[in-house]
C-alpha cells in the first residue's frame, strides 16, 4: 500500500524527469514542426516548441510504475490509469503536430476517459449535507443503440474527466499558467487524499504535481517550451482521476466540495468564457481573448504579474480547502465548535473577498459603462455629452495601452495614468 513517503519520492522523480527531458522535447518539436507561432490572441511573441507535455508524461509514467499499486484490483486500476494517460497525451501530440479538428479531439478524449472508467474509476456515491448519499451507479439509462444500458455513474464520470481536460486546456494561454495552477491543485489534492487514507490517489496527485512543477522550470515566462495540448490534456485527465479516487469516493460530506474549491480558478475561467461565447452565439471550441489572462493583458499586466495574481488566487482557494479538511470545526455528527467554526467562516470570508476583488478587476465588460460616466464627469456642464463612437474608441485605446484617463489632483488636468507606475501624462486642458 503506498504511503506518504512514496508520494514524496514519486513527486521528486516526476519533477526531475520532466525537468531533464523538456530540452529533448524542444529539439523533437523543432524537428517535426510542432511549433506554436504567435497569432492575434497569443501572448507570446516568438515561435515556441510545444511538446513539453511529453516530458510530463514520461515523469508520470516512470514514477507511476514504481510507486503506484501493482497488485490486485488496485494494480488493474493503476494500469488503466497509466494507459489512459498515454492515450490522452498521444491525442495531444497529434493535435500539437497536425492541428486536429474539435470533433476528433473530443472523440480521442472520450476514448481515453473510458479506459480508467471501465476499470473502476467511477463516482460511486455523492454525500450531500442533510440529504445523505446518492448512488448514481444504482440508476441506469434506457437501452441505447449499439451500446445497451449505460450506467449513469460511469457516464457522468467520463463526462467529468473530459470536462476537466478541456478546463485545463482553456487556461493554457500564458507561459506557465496551466502548469503552475495544476501543480498547486495537485499538491493540495495529494495532501487531502493522503489524509483521507486514499493513498494511491494521493501518490498519483503528488506525481502529477511533480511533473507539472518540473515542466514549469522551462515553461515560466519567458518560456522556452510550451506543454501544448499534450500537457494540458494529460494534466486535466490526471487531476480528474485524482479528484474521483481521492475525494469523491469517500463518505465525507465536505469531500464533494474539495475539487470544486481547489480547481475553482480554471473552472471559473472556463465558465465565464463559455457563457460569453454562448451569449454572442460563437462556437464554444473557437478561441478568443476573453480568458482571465487575456483580460489581464488587456489592462496592462505583464505575464509574470498575471501569474502572480492567478497563482495567488489558486493558493487562496487551496488554503480554504485545506482549512475545511483540517480545522476541527465539526465532529461530523452535526455538532459545531464555535471557535473553530469562526475560523472557517473567517477563511471563507477572506477567500470570497479575494475572489470578488479579482473578478471585479477582470470585469472588462463593464469598462465601457464606467468610462462613459467618467467622461461625463470630466466635461463641463455646457459641453456636449461624449458620442458613442468616442467612448468606444477610448475604451479600445485603454484596452490596447493599459492606460486610462483621470484628473491629476495637483494640476486639475485630464491626464492618462500608467496603471503600473501611477504616473500622469497630460493629454487635455484643465477641468473647469
Amino acid at each position: 500500500m503506498p504511503d506518504t513517503l512514496d508520494a514524496l519520492f514519486g513527486f521528486l522523480v516526476a519533477a526531475a524527469l520532466a525537468w531533464l527531458i523538456v530540452p529533448l522535447t524542444e529539439r523533437l518539436a523543432q524537428r517535426i514542426g510542432a511549433i506554436d507561432h504567435p497569432i492575434e490572441r497569443s501572448l507570446h511573441e516568438v515561435p515556441t516548441p510545444k511538446l513539453g507535455g511529453v516530458a510530463i508524461l514520461v515523469g508520470v509514467l516512470v514514477a507511476g510504475v514504481i510507486w503506484l499499486p501493482e497488485d490486485g484490483n488496485r494494480g488493474e486500476i493503476t494500469v488503466a490509469i497509466l494507459i489512459g494517460a498515454a492515450v490522452i497525451a498521444a491525442i495531444g501530440v497529434f493535435d500539437d503536430v497536425f492541428d486536429l479538428s474539435p470533433a476528433v479531439k473530443l472523440a480521442g478524449q472520450v476514448a481515453a476517459a473510458i479506459i480508467p472508467v471501465s476499470a473502476g474509476v467511477t463516482v460511486d456515491v455523492f454525500t450531500f449535507p442533510f440529504l445523505g448519499g446518492l448512488e448514481p451507479g444504482s440508476v441506469s439509462l434506457l437501452d441505447l443503440p449499439l451500446v445497451g444500458k449505460v450506467d449513469l455513474g460511469e457516464l457522468g464520470t467520463v463526462i467529468g474527466i473530459v470536462a476537466m481536460v478541456n478546463v485545463i486546456n482553456f487556461i493554457d494561454g500564458v507561459d506557465g499558467l496551466a502548469a503552475g495552477v495544476c501543480a498547486i491543485a495537485a499538491a493540495t489534492l495529494a495532501v487531502i487524499a493522503l489524509s483521507l487514507d486514499r493513498n494511491a490517489a494521493g501518490v498519483l496527485a503528488a506525481i502529477t504535481a511533480g511533473g507539472a512543477l518540473g515542466f514549469l522550470r522551462h515553461g515560466f515566462p519567458p518560456a522556452s517550451s510550451f506543454m501544448g495540448d499534450t500537457g494540458s490534456n494529460l494534466l486535466g485527465y490526471l487531476l480528474a482521476i485524482v479528484a474521483i479516487q481521492g475525494s469523491l469516493k469517500t463518505n465525507a460530506v465536505v469531500a464533494l466540495f474539495f475539487p470544486l474549491i481547489i480547481l475553482a480558478v480554471p473552472i471559473l475561467d472556463s465558465s465565464f468564457v463559455i457563457a460569453k461565447r454562448l451569449k454572442y452565439r460563437q462556437p464554444v471550441y473557437v478561441g478568443d481573448r476573453s480568458h482571465f489572462h487575456h483580460r489581464m493583458a488587456n489592462i496592462g499586466f505583464s505575464q509574470r504579474k498575471t501569474l502572480a495574481y492567478l497563482y495567488g488566487w489558486a493558493l487562496v482557494m487551496a488554503g480554504l480547502a485545506l482549512a475545511l479538511r483540517f480545522v476541527p470545526y465539526s465532529d461530523d455528527r452535526g455538532n459545531f465548535d464555535p471557535a473553530w467554526t469562526a475560523v472557517i467562516v473567517a477563511c471563507g470570508v477572506a477567500t470570497l473577498a479575494a475572489s470578488v476583488y479579482l473578478l471585479a478587476a477582470l470585469e472588462i465588460l463593464k469598462l465601457r459603462r464606467t468610462r462613459l460616466r467618467q467622461m461625463l464627469a470630466l466635461r463641463s456642464a455646457d459641453e456636449r455629452p461624449p458620442a458613442e463612437a468616442e467612448v468606444d474608441a477610448g475604451v479600445a485605446r485603454e484596452l490596447e495601452t493599459g492606460s486610462f484617463a483621470a484628473i491629476n489632483p495637483q494640476t486639475g488636468e485630464v491626464e492618462t495614468v500608467d496603471p503600473e507606475t501611477g504616473d500622469f501624462e497630460a493629454v487635455g486642458p484643465p477641468r473647469d
